[in-house]
């Protein structure tokens, strides 16, 4: 069991990396793949309530890696942790075989609540680098979350998401109507309000000025 999940944790780096040459340096080398073995002991431990053993562990693979993994954490076989450093995963995350996670991101949480509180992420979805993920939601498989987006609601499934906080930009490919102004923008009605009340007392001013240069000429 351990082999095989080792087995597509490698080929999960080798079809993701150009530069990765062969399995061995690959094994030898890459921080992600290491970081997922220590991780893969650590969860075994925690499952069998050897908890301490277990954060120890996940600790020593944080100094050794630079990535930290809460050891409750579920991550399936293949998935690619490219370079590493400053990834953390939280305790209650899941996620899928296939997703690609960059360096410095976050699959956090919000605050101190219990529960289902960090995020799931499913197949296939990239998470760019020092993307922030915080949240018990789902990001939808394929999904593509942009560099140094802070994601704070769900994802939908083969969707784009940018910025801070991340909206949807496109969806299998085609641009989304959150990229749409809104057609009634209460801010935007103030603001041409307030422009047209300036304009009007600009005009009684002028009028204003008129006439007492009249009644100065009388």
């Amino acid at each position: 069991m351990f082999f095989s999940k080792l087995r597509k944790d490698i080929d999960a780096a080798k079809r993701n990396d150009p530069a990765a040459r062969n399995k061995l340096e690959i094994w030898l080398t890459y921080s992600g793949v290491r970081a997922l073995i220590w991780h893969r002991r650590a969860n075994f431990f925690y499952r069998i309530h050897f908890k301490l053993l277990a954060r120890m562990l996940s600790q020593w693979a944080k100094f050794r890696t630079g990535i930290e993994i809460h050891p409750a954490a579920k991550i399936a076989p293949g998935v690619f942790i490219d370079h590493g450093m400053g990834v953390v995963i939280g305790e209650t995350a899941e996620v899928e075989e296939g997703v690609i996670i960059y360096q410095g991101v976050t699959l956090g949480g919000t605050g101190k609540e219990h529960g289902k509180r960090h995020p799931t992420v499913k197949k296939n979805a990239v998470i760019s680098s020092g993307a922030k993920v915080l949240g018990g939601f789902t990001v939808g498989e394929g999904a593509r979350i942009g560099a140094g987006a802070v994601v704070l609601k769900e994802v939908p499934p083969y969707a784009t998401v940018v910025g801070i906080p991340a909206r949807v930009v496109r969806i299998n490919g085609k641009k989304s109507q959150d990229l749409l102004p809104e057609k009634e923008d209460p801010l935007l009605k103030e603001v041409c309000a307030l422009r047209a009340r300036v304009y009007a007392l600009e005009e009684r001013l002028k009028a204003l000025a008129a006439q007492n240069e009249k009644e100065g000429e009388v």
